[in-house]
């Protein structure tokens, strides 16, 4: 590969990114392949003590442009502390979660004017933007199934009608940017799944290296 890709994993809470990120990193490995993971917000020292800002529950009277500027404060910090020096060497930056999420959450959910959140999505991400984007989509019954034991975070205990605006901000965003956008079924069986996004990867990567 000529430089580093940029991969983000994106998905309402419960769509198996966790697991998919996981298979991969391992498929990485096997062949080879230098990679860093983060996850957002977080992945720095800064990162994560704001990230324990946002979900922390206790903190339901978070007004949402304070949630807005903490998780774009977190991503500056990451971009510029990690995720930037991983790209000049060449590396496979994985992130669970980028800014796709803020637009999704706090732009389709929360009702922030999305050209605003697009002009700060640039500036928080340093003018990054994500070479190849996997959106594992599952409905809102199945995120129910999948959290029913679960203790939720602030964002997770939002109302149904939140996280329902929430997908459909992520399939609008796929619609708009079908260059770099993967939607994958959420519900098949999770090799299937893991099979799909290497080969998705692999023929991106095998392009870029041309």
């Amino acid at each position: 590969m000529k430089k580093g890709l940029l991969v983000t994993f994106e998905g309402l809470d419960g769509s198996g990114k966790t697991t998919q990120i996981q298979k991969f990193i391992d498929n990485l490995e096997s062949a080879d392949m230098d990679y860093e993971l983060f996850r957002e917000p977080g992945g720095t020292e800064i990162g994560e003590k704001i990230r324990n800002l946002l979900l922390d529950s206790k903190n339901y009277h978070m007004t949402i442009v304070t949630e807005l500027l903490l998780y774009s404060a977190s991503r500056n910090q990451l971009c510029i502390e990690k995720i930037q020096p991983a790209l000049k060497n060449d590396k496979v930056v994985i992130c669970d979660r980028f800014y796709d999420s803020t637009t999704a959450y706090q732009g389709f959910a929360r009702g922030i004017d999305l050209d605003f959140i697009k002009s700060l999505n640039a500036l928080a991400a340093d003018n990054l933007v994500p070479d190849l984007t996997f959106l594992l989509d599952i409905d809102i019954d199945e995120r129910q199934k999948r959290l029913n034991h679960k203790i939720l975070d602030r964002l997770e205990q939002e109302h149904l009608d939140f996280h329902k605006k929430v997908r459909q901000g992520f399939l609008t965003l796929a619609q708009n940017n079908p260059e770099r956008f993967i939607v994958i079924d959420g519900t098949q069986p999770q090799s299937v799944i893991s099979v799909k996004i290497w080969n998705w990867f692999l023929k991106f990567a095998k392009e870029q290296s041309k």
